[in-house]
C-alpha cells in the first residue's frame, strides 16, 4: 500500500487522534537573518560584494530547473540577493505569531541574531537582549514553545574577520555568547539548539566556497566541522550550568542515503556516504545531547558510487521530492543513537502550493510508521512558516506555509497551511 493510501485510509477511519503524543510539538521555523530584517553581519557584507555575481550565474546553476521560467525574471536581478528588509519579521513578529495560531501550532524555532546582541566584541546590547526577551515573552503567552537556535548560519563581523570557527581558539567567543543569552534569557527556554546544520555549513562555506568567506578547501571544511564539534559541546556546558532543565541538540541536516541495487560496491558506497553525511558529526556529539534535532529535505540514491535519484518528482529547487523517506532516517537514527528526535525543519520549496500537501500528508504518515517501530519524536517543526531570504538563492525559492507579499509584506496562508492546521486541531482538542 502506498504511504498516501496508508495515510489517507487512517483519516477515513475516524478516529480521534492521528496517533502522536498529547504533548507533541506541532510548529514552524525560521531563521533570524531570513526573515528578520536590516541585520548587518558578516552575510550581508557578502551579499553587497556577491549579489551581481549571483545574479549573473544564476542562469548557469538553475536553468535546469522546471521552476525556472518562473523564477528567471527575479533571479537575474542583483537585488534579489540582497537581504535587506528580508520580510519585516523584526518589527511584525506579533502578527506572524498569529499564523502560528490560526493553524493551531504550539511551537516556533526561531534564532537569535548574533550580530545583534554583540554587534562589537565584548560590547551587549540592551536594546537587543530587550526585544528577543519580548519575543520569548509574546510566544509563552500564546502558548507556544519557543525552540531557540543559538547560530544559523550567521556571525558578527567581528568574529568573521577574527577567522570565524575555523580557529579552534575562537570557540570561546560563541560560549560567551551562549552564556549572556542564556543568563538574559535562559529562564524562558525549554529547548535549545546549539548550532544549526554544522554539515552544511562547513560544506558550503569552506569545501564548496558557495557561501561567505568562499573558501575552497576540504581541510578548512573539516577543521570548521571538528570546532563545531567543540562549540556544541561546549556550548551544552554552560547552558546545563545556567538551566540545568534545558534540553540542549544540535539541527543536523540529515539525508537518507540508499543502495539502489544489490552490489556490493553500491551498498558499500551507500554506507560510507551515510557515515561521511551524518554518523561522523552526529557520533561525536550525540553523548552531549538531549535529543537529536534533524532537518530533513531528500534522501539519496546510490548506484555503483554515484548518487542517482528517480528526479520524477521535483521542487522549485530541483530537489528529488521523497518525504516518504523520511520514516527510514528517522528509524535509522534513532535505533543508532537511542535517542528522543525532534524534527526541527522539514519542508518544500514550492511557490505554486501544489506539491506541500502531498509533502505534508507522505511527511505525517513517516512519521506515523516510525512511532510505530519505536522512535521517540518529539514534534514535527515546518520550514517555513514565511516566505524568506534563501541565503544564496535570494527570494525566488518559496517555502513558507505563508506566502509573504514582498512589496506590501502582506502575510497570506496558503491553501496547504490551512489544511495543515485543521490536522493539528483535531489532537490538540483532547
Amino acid at each position: 500500500m502506498s504511504t498516501k493510501l496508508r495515510y489517507n485510509t487512517y483519516c477515513m477511519q475516524k478516529k480521534t487522534t492521528i496517533g502522536f503524543p498529547k504533548r507533541f510539538l506541532w510548529g514552524a521555523a525560521i531563521s533570524a537573518h531570513q526573515v528578520e530584517g536590516n541585520t548587518h553581519n558578516q552575510w550581508t557584507e557578502w551579499e553587497q560584494q556577491q549579489a551581481k555575481t549571483l545574479a549573473t550565474q544564476s542562469t548557469y546553476h538553475y536553468s535546469h530547473v522546471p521552476y525556472w521560467p518562473q523564477a528567471k525574471r527575479l533571479a537575474q536581478l542583483p537585488a534579489n540577493y540582497i537581504s535587506g528588509s528580508a520580510v519585516k519579521h523584526y518589527e511584525l513578529y506579533e502578527e506572524d505569531f498569529g499564523l502560528l495560531e490560526q493553524m493551531h501550532m504550539n511551537a516556533l524555532r526561531f534564532s537569535i541574531e548574533w550580530s545583534r546582541v554583540e554587534p562589537e566584541e565584548g560590547s551587549w546590547d540592551p536594546s537587543a537582549l530587550h526585544h528577543y526577551k519580548q519575543y520569548i515573552q509574546a510566544l509563552k503567552k500564546r502558548g507556544i514553545e519557543p525552540i531557540v537556535t543559538l547560530f544559523h548560519f550567521t556571525l558578527p563581523v567581528w568574529f568573521d574577520q577574527m577567522g570565524g570557527f575555523e580557529k579552534r581558539a575562537n570557540v570561546a567567543y560563541f560560549v560567551r555568547f551562549v552564556e549572556k543569552v542564556m543568563t538574559e534569557l535562559g529562564a524562558h527556554m525549554r529547548y535549545v539548539i546549539t548550532i544549526n546544520e554544522p554539515n552544511v555549513y562547513a560544506n558550503e562555506s569552506y569545501a564548496e566556497g558557495n557561501w561567505p568567506p568562499n573558501v575552497r578547501s576540504k581541510r578548512s571544511a573539516f577543521t570548521v566541522l571538528n570546532n563545531l564539534v567543540r562549540a556544541h559541546k561546549q556550548a551544552r556546558a554552560v547552558i546545563k550550568q545556567i538551566q540545568r532543565r534545558a534540553k540542549v541538540s544540535v539541527a543536523y541536516n540529515s539525508s537518507y542515503v540508499y543502495a539502489g541495487d544489490d552490489a556490493w560496491l553500491t551498498r558499500t558506497a551507500a554506507r560510507a556516504m551515510q557515515w561521511g553525511a551524518d554518523d561522523y558529526y552526529l557520533s561525536r556529539v550525540a553523548k552531549h545531547c538531549d535529543f537529536l534535532g534533524i532537518n530533513y529535505y531528500f534522501s539519496n540514491r546510490v548506484y555503483g558510487y554515484r548518487v542517482h535519484n528517480a528526479n520524477q518528482i521535483l521542487s522549485d529547487l530541483g530537489w528529488d521530492v521523497s518525504p516518504e523517506h523520511l520514516e527510514y532516517a528517522l528509524v535509522r537514527l534513532w535505533e543508532k543513537y537511542h535517542l528522543p528526535i525532534m524534527i526541527t525543519e522539514n519542508g518544500i520549496a514550492d511557490a505554486g502550493d501544489t506539491l506541500r500537501k502531498e509533502w505534508l500528508v507522505k511527511t505525517i504518515s513517516a512519521m506515523q510508521l516510525a512511532q510505530q517501530q519505536g522512535v521517540n519524536l518529539l514534534g514535527y517543526l515546518h520550514w517555513s512558516l514565511l516566505d524568506n531570504f534563501e541565503w544564496d538563492k535570494g527570494r525566488w525559492p518559496r517555502f513558507g506555509l505563508a506566502e509573504v507579499d514582498y512589496r506590501t509584506y502582506q502575510r497570506t496562508l496558503r491553501p496547504s497551511a490551512l489544511w495543515f492546521g485543521k490536522v493539528i486541531e483535531k489532537p490538540r482538542k483532547q
